[in-house]
C-alpha cells in the first residue's frame, strides 16, 4: 500500500493543503500525530485511508475550500466548527481579538460587556470570552443556520454561559434576547460585516465560491454595512466604549471618514501581517 511519501509526492494539490488534509486523515484513522508526516512517512497507509484520501483530494481540486472539507477551522486559539453556512475565520480577522483584549485590559474594566455583530461561526466572539473569562458577549446574526453553528461552538468550548446569540438584522436583533441578559450598554463593539462590492470579481474566485454570499458581499457598494452599523452604535456604547471594525484592503479611508461622521475619537488604523489597513477603531466621545 502507499505511504504518506508517495501521496505527497503524486498529489496535485498544494503542499500544504496536502499535509494538512493527510495530518487529517492520519489522526483519524490511525490516531497518529501530524509530526508522523515526517516520522512515519515510508510506513504503509491502510486502504480505507488511502479511499477517503483519493475522495478529500478531489473535493479540494474541484475548489472546495479545507476548512469545509474537515469541518472545522483553527481562529486565534480556539478550534471551531465550520461548514457552507458560514464564513470561514481568517487569519486576519483574529485582529479584532487582539484590539478587544487589549482595550479591556487598558481600561481596566471588569465583567465588561461586549457585542459581536455579523457573528457567523460565533469565531469573534467566543475567541474573545476564551481569553476575558469574565466578559460577557452577545452576537447577532441574521442567518440561523449561522447561529446554530455558533451554538454549537459554545457549547463544544464549554462558553455557552458567557456567550449568547441572538438572531436578526444587526442592532434590531438585541430586542430578541430575554430579559435581563441585555441590561445597559456595551463597552465594545465589533464587527466583520459583509464587505466586499456586489460585482467584485473575488467573489467567484478561491473559497469565496463556496462561501455564503450574505457574510461576503452587502449588494451594495461594499459600504452599506459601516454606514448602518456606525449610525447607529453611539445608541449602544457606554463612555469611552471602543467600536472595532474589519473592513476590505481598500475601504480604510472610507471607514474612518464615516467614524469621524458621527462623531467618534481617536480613530486608529491597524494593519495585517501583510501591512494592509484591514481594521479601524474609534472611541465614543
Amino acid at each position: 500500500m502507499p505511504c504518506i511519501k508517495e501521496l505527497l509526492a503524486a498529489s496535485t494539490l498544494d503542499k500544504v493543503d496536502t499535509k494538512v488534509l493527510l495530518a487529517h486523515l492520519i489522526e483519524k484513522h490511525l490516531n497518529w500525530p501530524k509530526s508522523s508526516l515526517i516520522s512515519r512517512d515510508t510506513d504503509a497507509l491502510p486502504k480505507e485511508l488511502i479511499a477517503e484520501w483519493h475522495l478529500l483530494e478531489a473535493r479540494r481540486n474541484s475548489g472546495e475550500p479545507v476548512a469545509y472539507i474537515l469541518g472545522k477551522k483553527e481562529f486565534y486559539n480556539i478550534e471551531l466548527k465550520v461548514a457552507p453556512g458560514v464564513l470561514i475565520p481568517r487569519p486576519e480577522t483574529e485582529l479584532l481579538v487582539e484590539l478587544a483584549i487589549e482595550h479591556i485590559h487598558q481600561e481596566k474594566l471588569t465583567a465588561p460587556r461586549i457585542l459581536d455583530l455579523g457573528t457567523g461561526s460565533g469565531a469573534i466572539a467566543l475567541a474573545i470570552a476564551k481569553n476575558l473569562a469574565d466578559a460577557k458577549v452577545v452576537g447577532i446574526d441574521l442567518s440561523e443556520s449561522a447561529l446554530a453553528i455558533a451554538k454549537e461552538n459554545a457549547q463544544l468550548l464549554g462558553l455557552d454561559q458567557q456567550v449568547s446569540f441572538s438572531q436578526g438584522n444587526w442592532f434590531e436583533a438585541l430586542s430578541k434576547i430575554a430579559h435581563g441578559q441585555n441590561d445597559g450598554l456595551f463597552d465594545l463593539i465589533v464587527s466583520n460585516p459583509p464587505y466586499i462590492a456586489s460585482g467584485d470579481q473575488h467573489l467567484s474566485e478561491g473559497d469565496l465560491r463556496f462561501e455564503p454570499d450574505t457574510a461576503l458581499t452587502d449588494f451594495n457598494d461594499g459600504l452599506s454595512a459601516y454606514r448602518l452599523i456606525i449610525g447607529s452604535a453611539k445608541e449602544y456604547l457606554n463612555k469611552n466604549g471602543l467600536i472595532a471594525l474589519e473592513h476590505g484592503y481598500d475601504q480604510s479611508a472610507a471607514v474612518r471618514n464615516l467614524l469621524q461622521e458621527h462623531g467618534f475619537v481617536d480613530i486608529k488604523v491597524h494593519h495585517d501581517l501583510a501591512g494592509i489597513a484591514r481594521a479601524a477603531s474609534a472611541k465614543l466621545r
